[in-house]
């Protein structure tokens, strides 16, 4: 069985990046990454397999950009 993330950007600058994200357009939960680190974690502190792929989703993007994206999408 698939599964498709979404993450919206909700904040970035100073010490921290947050986005929203859920399972199809739900983002019902939120992840913050330290733009220092790398280092995520999720307000509610599952950091589950959506969590996982989604914020390795970021962590390409802004690898391969230099700038966190504002939407992003998995899809497995």
């Amino acid at each position: 069985m698939g599964m498709m993330v979404v993450a919206r950007r909700n904040e970035a600058g100073g010490e921290t990046v947050r986005y929203e994200f859920g399972f199809e357009d739900r983002f019902d939960r939120v992840l913050t990454i330290d733009p220092t680190t790398l280092e995520a974690r999720v307000e509610d502190g599952d950091f589950n397999s959506a969590a996982s792929a989604i914020t390795a989703k970021i962590v390409s993007a802004w690898r391969s950009t230099g700038e966190f994206p504002i939407r992003v999408m998995f899809a497995s």
